[in-house]
């Protein structure tokens, strides 16, 4: 191969190493798959207690199967079809009037991830950092009838849209896995206060308005209060400015590392009291305060970034600031270490760049397991999807923590900028989407004679019937005009 006036030669392949490598790969596939059957039935059984009938919960056992399948979108109707019901009705009451508690369920599911995560990282001899990782995703929506809309600023979208958010916590294990664990949707004051809308949502009785922070406390509260406990909290700007939420973690003694906005007020050793932009513009102008360290591994290699150290008037209370290499753009971070805790500038860094996986968490949850693809109205429907969304994640999450070190066979990173590519890369470990895949073949079960066409011909009838009721709907609004 040429390539300007440089010529390349491949290096020549170890055929014998490669086929090694190769069986080694195809039986660490075949143990992740049946590890991966293991960690459902596991799970499936840790559930069974929160549902009054048998029944349900096996159903909700398919409705996970279902999420965990390849099928292209999962709403109503492609779960039912994919868990072999002949009309979406026992998965509509699944999520909307069957008896069984959600809220245990996610404890169980809570429960899972802190057991699996912590047996794969007692493996190794390092123990990393554990953070709780608290961000909120978005899920476009239209109209006005489904529970928590509201035209707002909407992350998956970039911009201001009509949808509802969800605050949620993730469980990560420094370079072992993270899941999420809890998750609280966010209501709108004027739909909590309105009688009718409230009834019409679904909305429970005596649900009182919280804020994002303070949902965050409720869902942290939770994690508490089933044994789990985190080197660190870390959350972006939402979290970071909620004065209840910091108040909340130092009185649980928690460690956090909170992004905080560029006008957040902090007090000096000098006792004066500015704001962190003016801080850093007064004490951090010498090129001598910043240091060079990486946020940690990514997929590329090394996230380099500047890092600032201020001190506060509090002893157990700093900032800390980053800088982008390149663009000069600036993160504040505002952290708690109680006593007891070691405070390094190191440890804090590492803590604050263990805040991306959260996002990572979203991604899995959306592209490969259809957590904005429900199609559910109503507030307790929204909150079991959300939940069998965090039981078919956590299965696949928990696999791949375990097999992490198994499964990973990459050839050593490049030591200087012109070294030669390996003749043969291997493989990186196991992913939650490849894992899910593996477990998704491994699931498959045949349907019964005749039922894709059933459901073609359900889903032609559905359609027809809504056809006509929106015509008559719309005829009756141009009588109005007319009239």
């Amino acid at each position: 191969m040429r390539w300007g006036c440089a010529t390349w030669t491949q290096p020549p392949v170890d055929h014998v190493f490669v086929r090694t490598t190769r069986s080694k790969a195809a039986a660490a596939v075949r143990v992740a798959a049946g590890r991966a059957v293991r960690a459902r039935a596991d799970l499936l059984e840790r559930l069974r207690s929160c549902f009054v009938r048998t029944q349900t919960w096996q159903h909700a056992g398919r409705y996970v199967s279902a999420l965990i399948s390849q099928v292209p979108k999962r709403n109503g109707w492609s779960i039912a079809e994919q868990v072999g019901d002949a009309t979406p009705d026992r998965t509509q009451r699944l999520l909307n009037r069957a008896v069984w508690d959600t809220m245990a369920a996610m404890s169980q599911v809570r429960r899972f991830v802190a057991a699996g995560l912590d047996e794969a990282a007692s493996r190794r001899r390092w123990r990393g950092l554990t953070v709780a990782a608290l961000d909120e995703t978005g899920q476009p929506k239209q109209g006005q009838a489904t529970c928590g809309v509201k035209r707002q600023y909407m992350g998956c979208a970039g911009r201001v849209a009509n949808g509802i958010n969800t605050v949620h916590l993730s469980y990560v294990r420094e370079r072992i896995g993270h899941a999420l664990i809890g998750a609280r949707q966010w209501i709108p004051a004027e739909q909590i206060s309105d009688p009718q809308a409230a009834a019409g949502m679904g909305l429970p009785p005596g649900l009182e308005f919280r804020t994002k922070g303070q949902l965050a406390i409720d869902i942290c509260a939770d994690a508490y209060a089933d044994g789990l406990r985190f080197d660190v909290a870390c959350g972006d700007e939402v979290y970071g400015n909620c004065t209840q939420l910091r108040e909340f973690f130092e009185a649980h003694g928690q460690a956090y590392v909170l992004r905080v906005a560029s006008t957040f007020m902090i007090n000096l050793p000098s006792g004066d009291r500015m704001t962190c932009a003016q801080a850093i513009t007064r004490l951090a102008a010498d090129t001598h305060r910043w240091e060079v360290r990486s946020a940690g591994t990514g997929s590329k290699g090394q996230r380099w970034y500047a890092w600032a150290w201020i001190v506060t008037a509090s002893p157990r209370h700093h900032l800390l600031v980053r800088r982008h290499l390149h663009s000069g753009e600036l993160a504040f971070h505002y952290c708690h270490l109680p006593e007891g805790h070691p405070v390094t500038k190191a440890r804090l860094i590492r803590a604050a760049g263990l805040r991306w996986p959260v996002e990572e968490d979203f991604e899995f949850s959306k592209d490969h397991f259809g957590l904005d693809q429900c199609q559910a109205r109503l507030y307790t429907a929204i909150q079991r999807h959300t939940v069998l969304v965090m039981a078919a994640l956590a299965i696949c999450a928990v696999t791949a923590a375990h097999l992490r070190d198994r499964t990973d066979t990459q050839a050593p990173p490049p030591s200087t900028p012109d070294q030669p590519p390996p003749p043969e890369p291997g493989l990186i470990p196991l992913t939650v989407p490849e894992v899910k895949r593996l477990l998704a073949d491994a699931l498959h079960h045949p349907k019964p004679p005749g039922h894709a066409t059933r459901w073609l011909t359900w889903r032609r009838r559905h359609q027809a019937r809504a056809r006509w009721f929106h015509q008559r709907t719309r005829l009756n609004r141009d009588y109005a005009l007319v009239s």
